[in-house]
């Protein structure tokens, strides 16, 4: 599998905060790598040292094969647009102007790019109309437009949909979608709104007080968070051999609580479980979502996941 960014033993350190303890991870060319963390778990701070913004204290980091601390990384970058904590634009401009202005910033010999990626974040119809005057929806695609100039195959975006209305999420969720089928653009997303990033992402790397604890791929995410029967009974490990006899997979989650991941005929079930004396004292479908799997890696104590400063 080849690799647009690489990290290892990443660190970040302010006087004794570590912002970054060892930040390992990896994001597959063509992906859209979800960035999963609470408030605080680093990933603002790893968005800014990918752009340059800040140094890490310590560890490596890779874009496209050239290395942090190498002159070859400048080249690299310029491979790369993002949208870090605000979108880069100017609100007394237009949407136009502000993209025009960014292609002068990066040397472009002309605007050509302009009408197209207008068109494409859905604001070709604007006109005049001051990016101040925007809503907040807007605001964020603009700011997705102006990190589109220079065709860019790697976008980075932090918390793109927070503090939007549902319409303003669907949006950005098929802005998203569209630049990574139809332009090839491997993302890298962090969002707080977990449920809408199990929407977008093919890869996840789930982050926790500087560390990235887990990586995984969507298919890999979905098949621990599979549906099943969740069922409260007498003594789990009675209702195990029964279940093993009948060869049905499941999982024991405590001495009265298990996960079946079949469909079961109730009749069948009852009596099998009735020979071992196991009694079924509550049974109910369960699907965890990637809220619920994120809690059961990292616990449920500490702070909201909400996106850091």
């Amino acid at each position: 599998m080849e690799y647009v960014i690489k990290t290892k033993d990443l660190c970040k350190r302010y006087k004794s905060f570590k912002a970054l303890d060892g930040l390992e991870l990896s994001v597959p060319k063509g992906s859209i790598y979800g960035l999963v963390g609470r408030n605080g778990a680093g990933k603002t701070t790893f968005f800014r040292i990918l752009c340059g913004l800040q140094a890490p204290t310590s560890g490596e980091y890779e874009i496209y094969g050239a290395a942090g601390r190498s002159s070859a990384i400048r080249k690299s970058r310029r491979r790369m647009g993002a949208v870090v904590e605000t979108p880069s634009i100017y609100l007394d401009m237009t949407a136009e102007q502000n993209l025009k202005y960014q292609c002068s910033m990066l040397g472009l010999p002309d605007y050509s790019c302009v009408g197209e990626l207008l068109k494409l974040v859905g604001l070709e119809n604007t006109g005049k109309k001051r990016a101040k005057n925007f809503s907040l929806g807007m605001r964020q695609r603009l700011g997705i437009a102006v990190a589109l100039v220079g065709n860019p195959d790697l976008l980075i975006l932090d918390e793109p949909i927070n503090g939007l209305d549902p319409q303003g999420i669907v949006e950005i969720r098929e802005l998203i979608l569209r630049l990574n089928r139809e332009k090839e653009i491997t993302v890298v997303i962090s969002s707080h709104i977990l449920d809408e990033l199990a929407k977008l992402a093919t890869y996840y790397g789930f982050v926790d007080k500087g560390r990235v604890i887990k990586e995984m791929s969507a298919e890999e995410l979905e098949e621990s968070c599979r549906k099943c029967i969740r069922m409260e009974v007498s003594d789990t490990a009675a209702m195990a051999r029964a279940l093993d006899k009948m060869g049905v997979e499941y999982k024991i989650l405590s001495d009265t609580t298990a996960d079946m991941f079949a469909r079961m005929n109730f009749s069948k079930l009852s009596a099998a479980l009735n020979e071992e004396n196991c009694e079924v004292i509550s049974m109910n479908e369960h699907d965890e979502s990637l809220e619920g799997f994120f809690i059961s890696l990292v616990g449920g104590g500490g702070n909201d996941q909400t996106s850091e400063s």
